[in-house]
């Protein structure tokens, strides 16, 4: 038989995250696992929902953004929240591009300033 729910332990182990992270992600109402008694349930929707978080988290994005993105399936499915994607990964693509600017500037005056002082010692 295919386990279709994971527990607490499993779900922070499938998905590398600590005890800490998955409560919190809960508390902000980003997941709704099961439950019965004290014991926590996650079936696939919290599963997929958990793969979007960590996605989104890598890409930079805000949970409250994340956390709004996956609101939009809910009230008005899944072509409203596609196009929102497309509107919050250009906004995010715009950012990354802008702090890679900045971090390039950074580097060639860093590097500038390196060589001037190596060159003053030799």
């Amino acid at each position: 038989m295919i386990q279709t729910r994971l527990g607490f332990k499993e779900m922070c182990a499938k998905f590398d995250v600590t005890p800490r992270t998955l409560r919190y992600y809960e508390y902000i109402e980003l997941l709704q696992p099961e439950r019965e008694g004290r014991a926590r349930w996650y079936g696939p929707r919290e599963c997929a929902r958990m793969t979007l978080i960590l996605r989104g988290r890598k890409f930079g994005f805000a949970l409250e953004e994340i956390r709004q993105w996956l609101l939009v399936y809910e009230k008005e499915g899944t072509e409203a929240q596609m196009r929102q994607w497309i509107d919050l990964a250009d906004r995010q693509l715009a950012e990354l591009a802008e702090q890679r600017r900045q971090i390039d500037e950074a580097m060639d005056e860093l590097r500038t300033l390196r060589d001037e002082t190596a060159a003053s010692l030799g």
